[in-house]
């Protein structure tokens, strides 16, 4: 194994050589799988008796034992280390083992998000989820949602009325990682190795939180918008000081030449309120202009996008 120790960002990677005089590729497996993962298997040389397996790092430390087996032969095992890292290389409380790295995942957690919080909108009221009851909770839910394995028994929990045959994020699936089921930043500062387990994360977050903590600042020009970002108001009046909405792009339920963003009004009195979509054209000419996504109401703070989708490389 080449090198022995992988850092628990989840794109650290080792090689693996595996020699054999079996023509038979080698079956490999892994006994912590939120640590490492076997990424890919191939022929190490011409000559058809080695191979290697190129093993990606999780994000959830500690050791790894690496099991090869060939057929009709006895098993053998590898050990790896994969060791606990706290960078946070913007500084907003985010660890960068969180920040999905590559192309595929980033698009992922974006169908995912848009998907899931678009789904509840045509979804019955009645077999929504309970915790979903304002504009906050309707962005937990598809948060954490999309970051699930989505296998079978996640859909069969989720009672979606159709469920698509998206990929899911690879990098890591909650709750497994280091913060556990706590996915929201609630506390300022930078992220610390000591926040993991402790009260700088909670599962709850409410959208002044998601706003400051959670997210990072695109612009104030909608255009600018890719599906899965967020808008925020803040209005000096009313029972909701700061409202989100979620800008979902094209439809993936009823897909037509419009761009969409979604929301729960939350409760007021003994009205629960609903969940609105409306296209970008109806919105930026909504009656009450306090609720327009433009730049001249001083009430929208703007387009804001997911610190997990702060690339690290472009940190640096």
């Amino acid at each position: 194994m080449t090198p022995a120790e992988l850092a628990a960002d989840g794109c650290d990677t080792a090689v693996l050589t595996i020699e054999s005089p079996s023509a038979d590729a080698p079956r490999i497996s892994l006994d912590r799988p939120h640590s490492a993962r076997l990424e890919d298997l191939s022929r190490g040389d011409q000559s058809g008796r080695a191979w290697e397996a190129r093993i990606r790092a999780g994000v959830m430390p500690g050791p790894v034992a690496v099991r090869v087996q060939f057929p009709g032969a006895p098993p053998a095992t590898a050990a790896i280390s994969v060791l606990p890292v706290a960078a946070d290389s913007a500084g907003d409380g985010t660890p960068d083992f969180l920040r999905l790295q590559s192309r595929g995942d980033i698009e992922a957690f974006r169908r995912w998000f848009t998907f899931l919080a678009e789904a509840q909108y045509f979804q019955d009221p009645a077999r929504r989820p309970a915790e979903i009851d304002d504009c906050a909770a309707l962005i937990r839910y598809a948060y954490r949602e999309a970051l699930h394995a989505h296998d079978s028994a996640w859909a069969q929990s989720a009672a979606l009325p159709l469920v698509p045959a998206f990929d899911s994020v690879e990098q890591y699936q909650y709750p497994y990682t280091p913060l556990g089921a706590a996915l929201f930043r609630v506390a300022g500062g930078a992220y610390q190795p000591a926040d993991a387990g402790g009260p700088a994360f909670a599962q709850f977050a409410d959208a002044e939180t998601l706003w400051h903590r959670n997210t990072y600042f695109i612009g104030r020009d909608l255009t600018r918008a890719l599906p899965g970002d967020l808008l925020f108001f803040r209005q000096p009046t009313g029972h909701m000081a700061f409202h989100s909405m979620i800008y979902l792009g094209e439809s993936q339920l009823r897909p037509d030449s419009h761009r969409y963003v979604l929301y729960h009004t939350g409760p007021d009195g003994s009205n629960p309120g609903e969940i609105r979509r409306w296209t970008v054209a109806e919105l930026q000419h909504y009656p009450e202009p306090e609720w327009r996504p433009v730049d001249s109401n001083p009430a929208f703070l703007g387009v804001y996008r997911w610190n997990i989708l702060r690339k690290v490389d472009l940190l640096r």
